[in-house]
């Protein structure tokens, strides 16, 4: 790797956390359960001569002494003791930020049935009969000492009954997400920095933005095109039909954020460019689900990586009636989007993370490739973009076809959700003629957190409307808008993934460099054109850490500390099985249907051997899954660099058999999803799908779909240039339609 160019002092603006709401979802009686469950998954830890023994986990003095002394080899900090004993003796449940956030994720990202369900639980162990029942004592979980509670969570991990075994899963990653949003000692003490190293802010493009005035009465405008949503397909269709010499208005319920706000932390990054604050789940609890939901929709979250559609993808979509997807017209779709963004290889430098999953397949002959890059032909090395990127080198929509669209007239609007789909009867047909919805203006100081200066009902008169507010948020609207179709919000596919990570002697200081540019293909079709693909994944501490195995207070603190030394990769399948989106009976937010089908389920596990492998091949001194009841393979110091024998090394060959023996087990296994598809498929009849053929759905005249929402079924790469060509495709539809027949 070159030399990177020492960080200027970046200090990018403060973002805002959504305020609390008024009303408790927790009685004070719960929330000493939960905090004493919290206190017992990530403890404090101190010598026994000072420890509290209830709060607090009392280390012997040789335990203490040896865990300053390996944490002190661990850490870039000078003062290496000062920044150890910080991190060791961090005590989450009695910091007040802590205890904020957790109010906030309790309060804000589970659904109401969620929150009472939790509250049951807690009002359970409060008692000595429920303590009974689930921890098998009489003494209420936060009367115990902290080393009674641990016992009593690890026994949850293995209990026979699944509730238990979900509850231990769940209460476990809230706990550490929480704790990792919020410490200030193991960001110290990782070096972790606030901006990428050697970022240089980029001047973003300056938007304006449609302000309402006051008024008790709906404002109305009139356009030839209302775009919902402006993310990847939204996007794409504003540019084309605004440079069609259309009008065009771009309509998104979140707010802009100038890239002088980027790379945000990831507390404030989850809530502001996420939905649900990166913390949807599925209805079992089974799957993390994690979609944008910012201006800029997945462009600005996402990684960078811009593969096309694959030939044996197309292929299965053509056959069901769709000719467009192997047509040359689709073809020319996807070159112009990616000129359009400046996608190539040519000036990808690998981080130390990607570098070692290409030569560990390399070594083990599995095939394997860079992945092009939306870069704008730059060299882009930040491994901070999940959370915005600050240098404006990613091409994102709002980098580039926004920017585009704006130059060519069109407008936008900000803080607009729209409620429904508005349609009128001619010649016995539905017609949609614009939506309805809701304009939520900023508050006095330009921010988002406080009070809106204005709120104002919002009808936006059109000839033609696109939804393109994402998989998880347009199948909804068009529910909300009383279309019955079967179909709407089902289909669901997420590419699931598991992670696995590999700890190395030296430093690998894995949040450097660009998260994915590269990709080993050699699984993708283990059972037809299903299979998976081996990538690398954002490592910035919340976002990876959150899901390792969590056996013991301590010794999740000691393994954080040695984030330093490791990399993760994600075993991501192009999922067969599907699942559904539907409103939340409370509140109308995204709730989901998934569980990871056996079929599916046995292509990762594939996976996550494979790169088990790559990491042993490259001289990992250790290898985890993130799954329940796997212990982590810790490599014989004598065979510390890779021997001749390979990946022959018996011990390794009998954990590799163990792993594959255990499997990935349910309900316990946790899947992550960062791209969600399908839930308004395409389809060539209107009994199999939502939209037809040219992104019209079914039934309707005028209102069409344009996202990875209408993909016929996974797309087996990251979804963002799949989305954008199909848009294009679509959007050059409408344009023509237009022009022929500017009246319905």
């Amino acid at each position: 790797m070159s030399q990177l160019p020492p960080t200027a002092i970046v200090s990018p603006k403060a973002a805002t956390l959504p305020p609390l709401p008024a009303e408790d979802p927790l009685t004070p009686a719960q929330w000493n359960i939960l905090l004493a469950i919290a206190e017992t998954i990530i403890p404090a830890v101190k010598p026994i001569s000072i420890a509290q023994s209830r709060h607090e986990i009392a280390a012997t003095d040789n335990e203490y002494s040896a865990a300053i002394s390996t944490l002190r080899g661990l850490t870039p900090d000078p003062d290496g003791e000062a920044a150890a004993k910080s991190l060791l003796e961090d005590s989450p449940a009695s910091d007040p930020l802590f205890r904020e956030e957790l109010r906030r994720m309790v309060a804000l990202n589970l659904p109401r049935s969620s929150q009472k369900d939790l509250a049951m639980i807690l009002n359970i162990l409060n008692t000595r009969a429920g303590s009974l029942v689930l921890t098998w004592k009489v003494t209420p979980i936060n009367e115990q000492p902290v080393y009674i509670r641990k016992a009593i969570l690890q026994s949850w991990a293995t209990a026979r009954l699944p509730l238990l075994r979900q509850l231990h899963r769940s209460l476990t990653i809230l706990s550490k997400q929480t704790w990792l949003k919020t410490t200030k000692s193991l960001a110290r003490f990782l070096g972790f920095p606030r901006v990428p190293v050697g970022m240089v802010p980029g001047q973003g493009f300056i938007y304006e933005f449609v302000q309402l005035p006051p008024g008790d009465k709906p404002e109305v405008i009139e356009t030839d095109v209302v775009i919902v949503g402006s993310g990847c397909g939204a996007g794409v269709c504003a540019k084309n039909l605004a440079e069609a010499g259309h009008r065009v208005i771009v309509v998104e319920k979140a707010h802009h954020w100038t890239p002088d706000h980027f790379p945000m932390r990831e507390q404030y990054g989850m809530y502001n460019l996420f939905m649900n604050g990166a913390g949807i789940q599925s209805d079992d609890s089974t799957a993390a689900i994690i979609a944008g939901q910012t201006f800029g929709g997945g462009g600005t979250v996402n990684w960078g990586a811009s593969l096309q559609t694959q030939a044996y993808v197309r292929n299965e979509w053509a056959g069901r009636g769709l000719p467009l997807f192997t047509s040359a017209e689709f073809q020319d779709s996807l070159d112009r989007v990616c000129q359009r963004m400046g996608v190539s290889t040519d000036h990808i430098e690998h981080s130390r993370a990607n570098q070692i999953l290409l030569e560990g397949a390399r070594k083990l002959g599995y095939a394997h490739k860079p992945v092009p890059q939306n870069t704008g032909g730059k060299r882009h090395y930040c491994g901070h973009c999940t959370f915005g990127c600050g240098s404006c080198e990613k091409q994102g929509p709002v980098v580039s076809f926004l920017p585009d669209a704006a130059r060519a007239g069109a407008k936008f609007i900000e803080g607009l959700h729209a409620e429904k789909i508005i349609f009128a009867k001619r010649d016995g047909e539905q017609v949609a003629t614009g939506v309805r919805g809701t304009w939520v203006s900023r508050d006095v100081n330009g921010g988002i957190a406080g009070k809106p200066v204005i709120t104002r009902k919002v009808i936006i008169k059109a000839k033609r409307v696109i939804v393109s507010g994402g998989t998880m948020q347009s199948p909804l609207l068009l529910l909300r808008s009383g279309l019955k179709n079967y179909h709407i919000g089902r289909n669901l596919h997420i590419h699931p993934v598991i992670l696995l990570g590999g700890i190395y002697k030296d430093e690998v200081v894995p949040w450097e460099g660009d998260c994915l540019t590269a990709v080993v293909t050699e699984f993708e079709r283990l059972n037809g054109n299903h299979g998976i693909k081996l990538e690398a994944t954002n490592m910035a501490p919340a976002s990876w850490l959150t899901f390792m195995n969590w056996r013991d207070g301590m010794e999740y603190k000691m393994q954080a500390a040695r984030m330093r030394h490791m990399t993760g990769y994600i075993s991501m399948a192009r999922d067969r099985d599907t699942g559904q989106v539907y409103p939340d009976p409370d509140d109308g937010r995204v709730r989901v249907k998934y569980t990871t089908s056996s079929f599916d389920k046995a292509h990762i596990l594939e996976g996550l051997l494979a790169l088990a492998k790559i990491h042993y091949v490259q001289g990992a001194t250790e290898v985890f899954p993130v799954v329940p009841g796997v212990e982590p393979f810790v490599r014989d110091p004598t065979t510390a660099t890779p021997s001749s024998d390979g990946v022959n090394d018996p011990k390794f060959q009998e954990w590799l058999k163990e792993f594959k023996k255990i499997g990935l087990p349910s309900p316990d296994t946790m899947y992550v999803s960062a791209h969600q598809m399908g839930t308004c498929r395409m389809s060539a009849k209107e009994k199999d799908g939502v939209v037809d053929p040219t992104g019209r759905v079914w039934g309707t005249k005028g209102l069409y779909v344009a996202d990875a929402s209408i993909f016929v079924s996974a797309s087996g790469v990251n979804p963002m240039v799949t989305n954008m060509a199909i848009s294009d495709w679509i959007s050059r539809g409408i344009s023509k339609d237009l022009e022929e027949r500017p009246k319905l």
